[in-house]
């Protein structure tokens, strides 16, 4: 998984039921972009994430989801 500082991380809900979250790529961590990722959530809230096979990568500049 490869994303740059601006894109969204979108890690699907799991049940019937649980809404899909998404937080912000503020930094990539790894070599070339790759995980872990430094996010910010909505309400501002910086963690350091390693996402799962239930998250996709959503670049903002109209390229699609990878």
């Amino acid at each position: 998984m490869h994303a740059d500082k601006g894109d969204r991380l979108v890690t699907h809900g799991r049940v019937v039921g649980d809404h899909d979250r998404v937080v912000e790529v503020v930094e990539a961590l790894g070599q070339d972009g790759n995980p872990p990722f430094r996010v910010r959530s909505a309400n501002g809230h910086e963690t350091i994430v390693t996402p799962g096979p239930d998250t996709e990568v959503e670049h903002p500049r109209g390229n699609g989801v990878r």
